[in-house]
């Protein structure tokens, strides 16, 4: 097709006329200033998260007591054995019942798990959420390298 001169395709010509109104639309303007989004911060995942604990002596320690307190005085043991209750699993080796993911455990022990002696322990912890995370960092610091 051959393009007489002085003669734009169509196409060509809503391109013309429209990109100085999409170039004066976006001058000036960042990716932040159009998208207020654009610069947040994700949210940590699960295991970002339990990674840090991991790194960190006090939220161990915290971890553990807590787990101990909470977690073994009614239910868990410490040492591999065989219990007469089949929903009190031992926690530290690599044959998770109900899940091995992070999220999932944190969820698991907020909410607890059905027809089980687990109880959701919700908010009641004092530190709330990050005493959990806690839990599941001492768990996993102490469990076997699965």
């Amino acid at each position: 097709m051959a393009i007489r001169a002085g003669r734009l395709p169509r196409a060509m010509h809503a391109l013309a006329l429209c990109l100085p109104l999409l170039v004066a639309c976006g001058e000036g303007e960042t990716a932040s200033e159009t998208n207020p989004f654009a610069d947040a911060p994700l949210p940590p995942t699960p295991e970002f998260i339990v990674a840090g604990y991991r790194n960190d002596p006090a939220a161990l320690r915290r971890g553990q007591e807590l787990f101990l307190g909470s977690c073994v005085s009614f239910c868990h043991n410490l040492i591999e054995e065989e219990s007469d209750v089949a929903d009190a699993l031992f926690l530290f080796d690599c044959r998770w019942k109900h899940s091995g993911d992070n999220a999932e455990i944190f969820r698991i022990i907020k909410e607890g798990i059905p027809e089980t002696r687990m109880v959701g322990f919700g908010d009641n912890f004092p530190e709330g959420d990050d005493d959990v995370w806690k839990i599941i960092a001492w768990l996993r610091h102490s469990q076997d390298n699965c």
